[in-house]
């Protein structure tokens, strides 16, 4: 029988942070740029620029999930948010992001290093919507590492 090659789907994944798994509908952000530094030495026979790599710059991470209260950890979580605006530096963990295949087997791992809560947004309200009530989490970090387990 031909191994056959397929796309990857993208809607089965999981998150831990600091050691606790968190649901979450969707990630945005899993990217970087390394900023461009273009040199030229005066006296090179050449009349262009080298371009040479420079500083890494890592995007927020962004995390959405839908509001469910059948405890009490969001009020709990929304509670801590004073904590995060006062000491950030408590609060940096490891993050790992993985996409998992059929088996539930992670099968491509994102870790971020160093992550903290910047932003928690919660839901807008609206009288005459239909839709789930979601919150948003973003995470800044200080390092991507993609990799296979």
């Amino acid at each position: 029988m031909p191994d056959f090659k397929y796309p990857l789907p993208k809607f089965h994944f999981e998150l831990e942070w600091g050691g606790t798994r968190l649901g979450f509908t969707e990630v945005t952000g899993l990217d970087f740029e390394t900023e461009v530094i273009e040199y030229r030495e005066g006296n090179l026979p050449s009349y262009n620029k080298t371009k040479q790599p420079g500083l890494t710059k890592y995007t927020d991470v962004t995390l959405k999930r839908g509001i469910i209260l059948d405890d009490l950890e969001y009020f709990t979580q929304w509670e801590k948010t004073a904590m995060f605006q006062e000491i950030k530096e408590k609060y940096r963990r490891t993050v790992t992001i993985k996409l998992l295949n059929e088996e539930h087997k992670a099968i491509i791992v994102w870790t971020l290093s160093k992550a903290w809560p910047s932003k928690i947004q919660s839901t807008d309200l609206k009288a005459d919507g239909n839709e789930v009530a979601i919150e948003t989490l973003t995470f800044v970090h200080e390092g991507l590492v993609m990799s296979k387990p």
